[in-house]
C-alpha cells in the first residue's frame, strides 16, 4: 500500500481559549492510502499535552509505513505492529480511520455500517470556551437555538468558575457539563461540585490534575458525576479510572483510533462507568472518525471542525443538534 502524510493548518473562527493555553490554529495530518487505486483517508490531530506534534504525527506516519502492509482488511494485526511503537497515538488514530475509510470504499458502505452501528448518536455539545462570566454567558446565548447542550470550559484560577456557570444559567435552560482541563485543588473540586449541582450541571470533567492522589477521595465526595480525560487514553487505563469515576472520555487521537475506542467503550459499561466522546480541532476527515463511535456513547462533544474558519474536509452533516457521518462509502468526507 502506498502511505502519504501531510500537515494541514486548520484556522479557527475564534481564538479558543482553555485553562492551559490559547489557540488561532492548529496543526492536523493529512494520511492517505492507497490499494488498488483507491484511497482512504484519515486524520491525526496531536495532542502538545502528551508532546505530540504534527511534526511528529507526520514523521511517525513517514516512519513506519511499511508496518501498514499490503492488506487493508488486516485491522488487527496492523493495530498490533503499531501499538508496539510507542507514543504518537494520533498518527496512529489517523492510520487506523484511514484504514476504515479505505475499507468502506472498497466495499461501496458507510464505516458505521461496516462496523453494524448505527448512523446516529447523542446530541454533540457546543463548547463554551474560557472567559469572563458575561462573555461566556454572551456567547452561550448566541447558540442556545443551535445546540442542545453545552460545554463549559472552566479553571480560570481567579477563583470565578461557579459564577461563569451561573451566568451562563442565567441565559439558558439547555443541558451543561463543565471541563475543567486539571485545574481545581481536592478541596475545590468538592466545593464547586456542591454548588454547580444547585445550578443543574450535569456532570463535572478532569476537575483534578491526571493521576491525582485525592481522585477516589473526589469520586465518594462529589454530588456530581466525575469524568476522566486526562487520566484515561486508552484500553489499559479504563479499569483503574473506575476508581477515580463515574464515566471516563474517550478521544480518538488519544487512544489511537476507532478500533480501541469501541474497546474501551465496552470494558467501560462492563465496569458499570459512563462514556463520553470528546474531540479535539479537528476538519470534518477527524469529526467523521468519531461519528462512527458516537453511537456507543452516552454523550458526545464532537464540535472540532464546526469551531473552524474554513473545513478542508467537510463531511459530517450537523443537524437537530447531531453530527452524523455522511452516508457517503467510507469516512464520507471524498
Amino acid at each position: 500500500m502506498e502511505v502519504r502524510a501531510e500537515i494541514v493548518r486548520l484556522e479557527l473562527a475564534q481564538t479558543f481559549v482553555i485553562s492551559r493555553e490559547a489557540q488561532d490554529f492548529a496543526d492536523v495530518v493529512h494520511v492517505t492510502l492507497v490499494h488498488d487505486g483507491v484511497e482512504g483517508r484519515g486524520e491525526a490531530a496531536p495532542i502538545d499535552r502528551y508532546g505530540e506534534t504534527a511534526a511528529s504525527a507526520k514523521a511517525f506516519v513517514e516512519r513506519h509505513a511499511a508496518l501498514v502492509g499490503d492488506d487493508p482488511f488486516a485491522l488487527e494485526e496492523i493495530g498490533s505492529r503499531l501499538a508496539a511503537e510507542p507514543g504518537e497515538r494520533a498518527a496512529k488514530a489517523a492510520l487506523d480511520a484511514a484504514l476504515h475509510d479505505l475499507q468502506g470504499k472498497l466495499l461501496g458502505v458507510p464505516v458505521n455500517r461496516l462496523l453494524g452501528l448505527p448512523r446516529d448518536g447523542p446530541p454533540t455539545s457546543w463548547t463554551v470556551w474560557l472567559g469572563d462570566p458575561d462573555d461566556m454567558a454572551r456567547r452561550a446565548a448566541q447558540v442556545s437555538g443551535r445546540f442542545r447542550r453545552l460545554k463549559l470550559k472552566l479553571g480560570g484560577g481567579d477563583g470565578l468558575d461557579v459564577e461563569r456557570v451561573r451566568a451562563v444559567r442565567g441565559v439558558t435552560e439547555l443541558p451543561l457539563q463543565v471541563d475543567v482541563n486539571e485545574w481545581w485543588s481536592l478541596d475545590e473540586a468538592v466545593e464547586a461540585a456542591t454548588e454547580l449541582a444547585s445550578l443543574g450541571v450535569e456532570y463535572v470533567e478532569q476537575p483534578l490534575s491526571a493521576a491525582h492522589p485525592g481522585g477516589p477521595e473526589l469520586r465518594r465526595r462529589s454530588p456530581l458525576p466525575i469524568y476522566v480525560d486526562e487520566d484515561c487514553h486508552t484500553l489499559d487505563d479504563v479499569a483503574r479510572c473506575a476508581e477515580l469515576a463515574h464515566g471516563i472520555t474517550i478521544k480518538l487521537a488519544k487512544s489511537g483510533g476507532i478500533r480501541e475506542a469501541i474497546r474501551m467503550v465496552h470494558a467501560a459499561r462492563a465496569l458499570g462507568l459512563g462514556v463520553m466522546l470528546g474531540c479535539m480541532v479537528e476538519s470534518g476527515l477527524g469529526i467523521a472518525a468519531g461519528c462512527v463511535v458516537a453511537p456507543l456513547c452516552d454523550h458526545v462533544d464532537l464540535d472540532g471542525n464546526l469551531l473552524l474558519a474554513r473545513d478542508p474536509a467537510p463531511g459530517p452533516v450537523f443537524s437537530d443538534g447531531v453530527q452524523r457521518a455522511s452516508e457517503g462509502v467510507g469516512l464520507g468526507c471524498g
